[in-house]
């Protein structure tokens, strides 16, 4: 179902997505009315907004040279699949090591068709084990929360090609999506032709405006119900059961990184102990809470 890109992409060479129009509706549906109860949409888009305003003062016009251990640890607060394995990753690689991987990261970022071999390269030389798998996702955050109008957002719960996993799956046009075989790529193409159709399906719910980030916001709460409906004990060890139909959605987001009170994020350090803001301060991002 195409529903219109909004981003360049080379068309001719873009796959196709046969979503499901009825899926996606409902999923909008949900996701309206289960974010009223804690101020609306609009609150958790200006939470995504202030992330991105973070990653921009942290890394953007070449603030990545100057980036500080304790800058770096601030940022991967707000990333949760980095929250329990980076301090251990940096134990075992140092600071600087990670730093360089940062400035070749976004070196070029104006390029869109290096996004891939500069993903890629981002997480060069880790093997694709527990330990390690989510070096990609913190890659993809860098980039999209640094150029949201440019970069989509590409981690492995929106779509992991490798295994054929994720929100794209959840909102296919298929009777049984659990059962469909779905022949899609992972990599730049895909993930900008995925946010080009969704913009393009909120444009005719009548959204107009912050169209990336209201993007991220359907697709998290799409992943969301996955995770509540299927996910199974693993998945839901991993993100805990509560009443509250937006706690996932948040987590996917990085928006539950901080106690607004102490400062204390779910970043665990190397020994183990919470990491706690330091440059940053308690952020404003936390009042989509």
């Amino acid at each position: 179902m195409m529903f219109g890109l909004s981003r360049k992409t080379e068309v001719a060479q873009a796959p196709v997505l046969d979503l499901s129009g009825p899926r996606l509706r409902r999923a909008y549906e949900h996701l309206i009315e289960s974010a009223e109860p804690t101020g609306g949409v609009d609150r958790y888009i200006t939470a995504l907004w202030l992330k991105a305003s973070l990653f921009e003062e942290m890394l953007g016009k070449g603030k990545v040279h100057e980036l500080t251990e304790t800058e770096f640890y601030d940022l991967c607060a707000f990333v949760t699949p980095a929250r329990r394995r980076v301090g251990a990753l940096l134990g075992e690689i140092g600071f600087e090591d990670m730093r360089n991987r940062l400035v070749s990261l976004l070196d070029g970022w104006c390029d869109l068709g290096t996004t891939d071999r500069r993903l890629a390269a981002f997480s060069d030389g880790f093997p694709h084990d527990k330990a390690h798998r989510w070096l990609p996702d913190l890659g993809a955050e860098v980039l999209h929360f640094i150029a949201p109008d440019r970069y989509p957002l590409m981690t492995r719960w929106v779509w992991d090609g490798r295994v054929g996993t994720g929100a794209l799956r959840e909102v296919w046009f298929a009777d049984d999506v659990a059962e469909a075989q779905i022949e899609v790529p992972g990599g730049y193409l895909t993930f900008a032709t995925l946010a080009g159709e969704l913009e393009g399906f909120l444009r005719g719910e009548g959204v107009y405006r912050d169209l990336p980030f209201f993007t991220d916001l359907l697709l998290a709460h799409v992943y969301a119900a996955y995770i509540n409906d299927r996910g199974g004990e693993f998945m839901r060890a991993e993100f805990a059961t509560a009443a509250d139909p937006m706690l996932h959605t948040r987590r996917l987001l990085g928006l539950d990184a901080v106690d607004t009170e102490t400062g204390r994020t779910r970043l665990k350090l190397v020994d183990g102990t919470a990491h706690t803001l330091g440059a940053l301060g308690v952020t404003d991002a936390q009042e989509a809470n």
